[in-house]
């Protein structure tokens, strides 16, 4: 059943087609594949490799939700079909992968997983006036970037989970805060949101150190930062990395806490951890999947139980729901005007900013007074979440 909040009026939706228009959007960018043939979405995203937990779970979300449309009939008799590839979260694999999803020409990208890659991606999607819905990651130069303006972002944004992190921590009296973090644009992005932070209480971190991508190296990083003393270690990484230094700082004599945020995986980074996941504190961009309080969350375990398929519920095989659920639905206004076409695709998603689809709202571009979702959650020994 469609979402009352995501409805529109035929005006309403041909106004936002003509400001993407006067904006230099993608209308008359049309959509070449057969009429009669599937909606293909191109995902880039890890399959394999440290971060490949990250990827199947997002993706298998988002399957979840495409063969529940399917099975109502899809958009239009048409299928939507999500054609993934791995990228190993690769720069230079999510770049072929991405020349060959606009080779095949495309509805649209959809779900791209991580910094790196998806920045590595942004001049061709841009080039080719491709839109990328819902891509995996909170950095500032997918958000705020002549190049960005065809990126639908979902999530919050990681300065969004640093200012909670830092406002929290501040509250709490804890002031010495030193960051853990990729060496390359996402663990840059999340830095600088720690740093800007800090910044608003007139602090700065006592210290940061890196780990390169892929790499569970984390031998230098804890021999510079475990004898500064900090309260708390902010880590921007991947859960390999993440769970790697938890364990070496502890072994080292850290007695402090951890913070992390959402891109690290918080049912990987659990299983990881096991036991001395015990108050290690992740910040989450969707709700709790583990509750029924949110109306997405319910439809999501509902959807789950209904396929009988094995995926176990987390938060990024939510997201993955979210962002599917959220592409269909745009696929399905830009179709009930008949144009279904790019263009289309985008003057749906830009009029579903400000809405709300399965009760989570919609921040596709920034809303005065209206904050992205970001919570903080704790994760225990016996690998639950509390928030």
């Amino acid at each position: 059943m469609q979402d009352k909040r995501v409805e529109w009026s035929r005006r309403q939706f041909m106004n936002a087609a003509a400001a993407a228009a006067a904006a230099g959007g993608l209308t008359g960018a049309g959509y070449a594949q057969d009429a009669g043939g599937p909606i293909v979405l191109g995902q880039s995203c890890a399959l394999s490799g440290p971060s490949a937990q990250l990827g199947t779970q997002f993706a298998q979300g988002a399957k979840l939700y495409f063969d529940q449309l399917n099975a109502q009939g899809g958009i239009g008799r048409r299928q939507v079909e999500l054609r993934t590839l791995d990228d190993g979260y690769e720069p230079e694999r999510c770049v072929s992968n991405t020349q060959k999803f606009i080779a095949d020409d495309v509805m649209a990208l959809f779900g791209y997983l991580g910094t790196p890659t998806s920045m590595a991606a942004l001049p061709l999607l841009q080039k080719a006036r491709l839109p990328l819905i819902a891509p995996m990651t909170g950095a500032a130069g997918l958000r705020e970037t002549k190049l960005a303006q065809t990126v639908f972002n979902l999530r919050a944004s990681y300065a969004d989970e640093t200012a909670l992190m830092v406002r929290q921590l501040v509250s709490l009296g804890l002031q010495k805060i030193a960051v853990f973090h990729q060496n390359d644009a996402y663990g840059q992005s999340g830095l600088e949101g720690v740093t800007q932070a800090l910044q608003s209480h007139g602090l700065k971190p006592v210290g940061a150190a890196t780990v390169e991508r892929n790499s569970r190296d984390v031998a230098k990083a804890v021999k510079t930062l475990v004898p500064l003393g900090a309260d708390v270690i902010v880590q921007v990484g991947t859960y390999a990395a993440s769970a790697a230094f938890v364990r070496a700082a502890r072994q080292a004599g850290y007695g402090g806490q951890f913070y992390n945020v959402s891109f690290v995986g918080t049912s990987a980074l659990a299983q990881a951890l096991g036991k001395e996941a015990e108050g290690v504190v992740v910040t989450q961009v969707v709700p709790s999947p583990f509750k029924t309080s949110h109306p997405l969350a319910r439809e999501f375990q509902a959807a789950l139980q209904k396929s009988g398929a094995s995926l176990q519920p987390d938060y990024s095989s939510m997201e993955g729901y979210l962002a599917a659920r959220v592409a269909g639905e745009a696929l399905k206004s830009a179709a009930a005007a008949g144009r279904l076409q790019r263009d289309g695709l985008v003057a749906a998603l830009e009029a579903m900013n400000g809405q709300q689809v399965a009760g989570f709202p919609i921040a596709f571009r920034p809303q005065a007074g209206k904050p992205r979702f970001v919570e903080l959650s704790m994760l225990t020994g016996d690998g639950k979440v509390r928030v």
